[in-house]
């Protein structure tokens, strides 16, 4: 069996109503696959309906130390994303911190 050295931390937040996400999904839902030992995020994953909104995030996030202050991600998201999902991306985003922050104090 293959050892895995990261983890896939999930969290959702509720969309928007009114846009495609809510339409779609009802909730923003962010998966993130985070390294171990330097909690840097290797890969990410959101409830987006496009590609390109896809792929962008995943460049915003990748090499992101986790436990690093999250306020700076997030004035990076509030900077460069500009879409009525961008609060439920963010409370999904912290929620995520959280519960990594809570499985690695244990």
């Amino acid at each position: 069996m293959q050892q895995l050295n990261t983890l896939l931390v999930t969290a959702y937040a509720k969309a928007p109503q009114g846009t495609a996400m809510y339409e779609t999904y009802k909730h923003a839902g962010i998966v993130l696959e985070i390294d171990k030992l330097t909690h840097n995020i290797v890969d990410a994953e959101f409830t987006f309906i496009t590609e390109l909104a896809q792929n962008f995030f995943k460049r915003m996030l990748i090499d992101f130390d986790f436990t690093s202050d999250i306020n700076i991600l997030i004035e990076r998201i509030e900077e460069h994303y500009m879409a009525p999902s961008s609060g439920a991306v963010i409370v999904a985003l912290k929620s995520a911190q959280k519960r990594y922050l809570e499985k690695i104090a244990k």
